[in-house]
């Protein structure tokens, strides 16, 4: 095989595995997986090779996260949360809407935001029926709500897991550096939210005194599981916070609550491993593969150094192009393998162009993944379930009406964090 032999292939197999993802032909996981078997078989990447290039730490926090929430939300503590909001709110629509929202964000920031959507959205439907609503509005509000959240911290965005993961940026450089701006951009998200669809959220009195009687309590159902989960589940946060004072990576202290839980709540385990999402994790691993080769042929050095050129190596410049680049990107397709291609493609412009500090572009590379996210309903993972569950409940959300709503808001959020960004950051 010639110099360039390697070279074609790693990208003829990247940009098929990717095509795929794109055009949906077949499950994205099993598109990924096929990719790191073609990788082996080519011999682009050795077994031993393989095996270094999957990122552990992403696959072991994603584990011990999903089992944690796969126990916990057999208690019903999620539904009764639910309920509780849109009680709150006393039957008005749009209050409804943003309580809701406001749980999908804060569970999304501190969870992860597939599990989220998969356990807020089937009450959503049970609610906004029982008062005759629309639940497009609620829906899409969710989605929004889901991305902007994930973005606040290193747990709540698969992007921000592999970041995570590849730095040595703490979930506490997370929180500081991301929550403020995401909470900013998920208030004035709603706001615009609350003109788009103020006409869609009026109900009869009648119908708002019938939300009184929704009764969350009801909702539990193991209040003996809730308490035990919850201590748990507050716990892995906790050690989140100190993991760096710990000197303990994430998975260590997610699959070290999740086997808390495990002894504590004595639940079956064969039970508990099916609420672990087994095709999203082998997605990733087939995407760390493909990774590794681009990288060990060179791939990823070439464009480093074409980005550096256009660019010349300065920060504003280049964390302005990482953002918008990541943004757009990413609401044209999923970002997590977009992000899986950007990490070792910034570590090489910050060796080539001489940028001692990459935390800006970290940054920028988060928050243009998570917030493009929203662009489009193939821009990230929590999109298409949202989707799917909504297709389920006889709700057609098409990609054409979601785009109209949901590209303008990504584009006005990605405009909020560079004006963050430039004020903090780009110096």
């Amino acid at each position: 095989m010639t110099a360039e032999g390697p070279v074609l292939l790693g990208a003829g197999i990247f940009v098929a595995v990717y095509g795929l993802i794109v055009t949906e032909k077949i499950h994205r996981s099993a598109a990924a997986l096929a990719g790191g078997m073609a990788v082996l078989a080519s011999g682009l990447l050795t077994q031993a090779e393989a095996v270094r290039a999957i990122d552990f730490n992403t696959i072991g926090l994603l584990v011990g996260m999903m089992i944690i929430v796969g126990v916990t939300r057999r208690s019903g503590v999620f539904e009764f949360l639910a309920v509780l909001a849109a009680r709150l709110a006393r039957g008005e629509p749009f209050r409804i809407l943003a309580g809701l929202a406001v749980l999908t964000a804060v569970a999304s920031a501190f969870l992860d935001n597939v599990t989220t959507v998969l356990l807020v959205v089937p009450v959503t439907f049970s609610i906004v029926y029982e008062l005759n609503l629309n639940p497009v509005p609620f829906v899409v509000a969710e989605i929004l709500a889901s991305n902007i959240g994930g973005t606040a911290t290193l747990i709540g965005d698969p992007p921000n897991i592999m970041i995570g993961s590849a730095t040595k940026l703490t979930f506490l450089d997370f929180l500081v550096t991301l929550a403020p701006v995401a909470v900013v951009i998920f208030l004035i998200t709603l706001f615009f939210l609350w003109l788009i669809y103020r006409r869609n959220l009026e109900i009869e009195d009648h119908l708002k005194e019938k939300v009184k009687t929704f009764d969350a309590v009801a909702q539990i159902k193991d209040y003996r599981l809730m308490r035990r989960s919850l201590a748990v589940l507050g716990l892995t946060i906790l050690g989140f916070f100190l993991h760096g004072a710990l000197h303990l990576e994430t998975a260590s202290i997610a699959l070290g609550g999740a086997v808390l839980l495990l002894f504590i709540t004595r639940e079956e385990i064969e039970d508990v491993l099916l609420s672990v999402e087994w095709p999203t994790i082998f997605f990733f691993m087939g995407l760390f593969i493909i990774v590794g080769a681009l990288e060990k042929v060179g791939i990823i050095e070439e464009l480093a150094r074409a980005a550096l050129d256009l660019t010349k190596g300065r920060v504003l410049a280049t964390g302005t192009l990482i953002l918008w680049f990541s943004a757009i990107a990413s609401s044209v397709v999923d970002n997590i393998p977009f992000v899986a291609a950007m990490i070792p493609l910034i570590k090489e412009m910050g060796h080539f162009g001489g940028i001692l500090n990459l935390d800006p572009l970290w940054w920028s590379l988060a928050l243009g993944a998570c917030l493009g996210g929203n662009g489009t309903l193939i821009g990230a993972a929590a999109n298409v379930i949202v989707a799917g569950l909504a297709e389920r409940n006889g709700v057609t959300l098409s990609f054409v009406k979601f785009f109209k709503v949901a590209f303008p808001l990504m584009l006005l959020s990605v405009a909020i964090a560079q004006v963050y960004l430039l004020i903090f950051y780009f110096r």
